[in-house]
């Protein structure tokens, strides 16, 4: 699968909103180290939304990303209910990155076992002021996951 470049404006109005989610959830990332704030909102099948935000630690082997507090609180919370689409925004200094920022190997990790567990392709939006970038599934960006 291919990873599309597409302008905000040219998102549908549901992928939109999701990404304003995303973006609001910086405000709630813990990131006195990097300063680098990053949010995810994640749409469950049922039309259900959490967003999560990077949660630094000074032991930084226990922080944990925007991406996966998302998608594993929605699991914890709905364990039968599918992922479809992670939107992710970050912002650093105040100004949300020009290029989009994509989940780390760890994230991509998790994503592509969501996307196993529930057996269904799981969209990945990547914001970025300049222009956004979009998977149709986990899989585009991590080719050969563990497991």
């Amino acid at each position: 699968m291919e990873i599309r470049k597409i302008k905000y404006e040219d998102l549908p109005s549901n992928v939109r909103e999701l990404v304003e989610m995303a973006k609001a959830a910086c405000a709630n990332s813990y990131a006195p180290y990097s300063g680098f704030h990053v949010g995810a909102a994640v749409l469950l099948a049922d039309g259900q939304i959490y967003t999560g935000a990077n949660q630094e630690n000074a032991a930084y082997g226990q922080c944990l990303c925007a991406e996966r507090v998302a998608v594993l609180y929605a699991a914890a919370q709905n364990p039968t209910i599918a992922p479809l689409i992670i939107a992710v925004a970050a912002e650093s200094k105040g100004r949300f990155t020009e290029e989009p920022v994509s989940p780390c190997g760890a994230c991509r990790q998790v994503l592509c076992e969501m996307e196993r567990r529930h057996n269904s392709n799981l969209q990945i939006v990547m914001y970025g002021s300049r222009e956004c970038a979009v998977t149709e599934s986990a899989d585009s960006l991590m080719p050969l996951p563990f497991g």
